[in-house]
């Protein structure tokens, strides 16, 4: 393979890598978006963005005031700052260990295709 077709490769690819990277930023925006659009439809002001297990208890309380919960969580953060806090540690530690996975899988087709034998031999 000549010199000049595999540079040509290389920005096909590249060109491709930049739309994928586009519409997954776009995705991501339109997905953040629509949640916004609902939330504002929300006519309760107080609890905005609330976690759905706050959600879950209030609705079962009000649909049914006798109801008593089986059993009582292990931890309970003190505040609402340190849960949002050991919520923002738990989504980082998923984001380096899914980045790590992807690296590393990126770099094992890398590894393959340079091991691969050339076409036509």
């Amino acid at each position: 393979m000549s010199g000049e077709s595999r540079f040509g490769e290389m920005q096909a690819g590249s060109r491709r890598n930049r739309w994928v990277n586009l519409a997954l930023v776009a995705a991501i925006v339109a997905i953040v978006g629509i949640a916004l659009a609902i939330d504002l439809g929300r006519t309760v002001e107080g609890d905005r963005f609330v976690g759905s297990d706050t959600a879950a208890t209030e609705r079962i309380e009000a649909d049914h005031p006798d109801y008593q919960p089986w059993f009582e969580s292990v931890f309970a953060p003190s505040s609402g700052e340190v849960e949002s806090g050991l919520f923002a540690l738990q989504a980082a530690l998923g984001g380096i260990v899914l980045g790590y996975v992807i690296a590393t899988l990126k770099a094992r087709r890398a590894v393959e295709r340079v091991q691969a034998p050339p076409d036509g031999s």
